[in-house]
């Protein structure tokens, strides 16, 4: 049995799909038709890539279209499709707790997807947001995670990055922030690169400390 560990931080770089809410119904669909649109073979079983940009995967996939309008298709379908997104457990009270300068969301969502989800969700709006149409390079790059510490006034090194994807762990560590993988869009093994591993955020807690933040929870193993 682990025993629980106390992290102290200034800042939190929340990632949003996956570690704030759960979307992926939505995106699998959303995806899937967007692939049998654009004629992409095996469109019925297409797997999107997690915590990459949209805009990265049109390019991937169809890089002879104007990426801003496939861009623009996917976001439509996404922000009509949000019948069955909920809210992860203890995202709400967690968010609701802490110092509105002391937290940023970094997604690999749109500003305009963010917005929508995060009211579809009722979670509170951040005063300091990092989305995909705000960096050059997104996840892995460092870029994003790096900006979202220099919004919050702060170093890397002085903030926690909280992520579910492979792709955003590397991006937090990359950047030189310590990393809390959220295991349920990846496995705990997949998550293996971050410092520490929960199942969910309803066992974190986060207050203020001496010098910033306090961040308890009990790792996975």
């Amino acid at each position: 049995m682990s025993e629980e560990v106390c992290v102290r931080a200034k800042g939190i770089l929340f990632d949003m799909d996956g570690v704030l809410v759960s979307s992926i119904g939505s995106v699998v669909r959303c995806w899937r038709e967007w692939a049998e649109h654009y004629e992409i073979p095996n469109a019925e079983v297409f797997m999107v890539p997690h915590g990459m940009r949209a805009i990265e995967i049109v390019k991937e996939l169809r890089p002879d279209i104007d990426a801003e309008e496939g861009l623009r298709y996917i976001e439509d379908l996404e922000m009509n499709d949000v019948a069955d997104l909920v809210v992860l457990p203890g995202v709400k009270a967690l968010l609701e707790s802490l110092p509105a300068e002391r937290w940023a969301i970094v997604t690999s969502a749109t500003r305009r997807l963010l917005l929508g989800r995060l009211k579809t969700a009722g979670l509170p709006v951040p005063e300091r947001i990092i989305s995909a149409d705000m960096v050059e390079r997104g996840k892995p790059d460092p870029e994003p995670y790096r900006r979202g510490a220099e919004l919050l006034g702060l170093r890397p090194e002085e903030c926690l990055v909280v992520e579910d994807a492979p792709s955003g762990v590397g991006a937090g560590l990359a950047a030189g922030c310590r990393v809390l993988g959220v295991a349920g869009t990846h496995s705990v093994d997949d998550l293996k690169g971050a410092q520490w591993v929960v199942r969910s955020l309803e066992g974190v807690s986060m207050g203020a400390g001496v010098d910033g933040l306090e961040v308890r929870f009990t790792p996975v193993g």
